[in-house]
């Protein structure tokens, strides 16, 4: 049985810096692509960074350069640092596992199987 458990979530200023942790129990994410999604109120879930199983990573346009995907493939931990908030990243954020062995690892919501429950952040001053 895969789970994905998010924390890490918060609310914090504009400007500020969050850690977004996500433990994988039920299998070994260092052979898959991993990513992060989040949902804004009223809004589709969209892609913010995926990290493939050699260490190549993807942003969306609206995180490059504040946002950093990794992962610690000994503790099976998937991590997203958020540095420089701003409100527009208010959302649920949500790790989730594309278990395709040849995934593009791309920051489509449709090729990702399994999904965590999500951790909110909130931007705001």
């Amino acid at each position: 049985q895969v789970q994905l458990v998010e924390s890490g979530g918060g609310s914090v200023q504009p400007g500020g810096s969050l850690r977004l942790s996500c433990a994988a129990f039920g299998y070994s994410f260092s052979n898959y692509c991993m990513g992060w999604f989040r949902q804004a109120l009223g809004k589709e879930r969209e892609g913010v960074a995926t990290i493939n199983i050699v260490g190549d990573t993807r942003y969306a346009d609206s995180v490059k350069g504040r946002f950093t995907i990794s992962q610690d493939n000994a503790k099976n931990i998937l991590y997203l640092q958020m540095n420089g908030l701003k409100p527009e990243d208010t959302a649920m954020y949500y790790c989730a596992a594309d278990v395709r062995s040849l995934s593009p690892c791309l920051l489509q919501r449709t090729d990702f199987h399994y999904w965590g429950r999500g951790t909110q952040v909130t931007v705001s001053s």
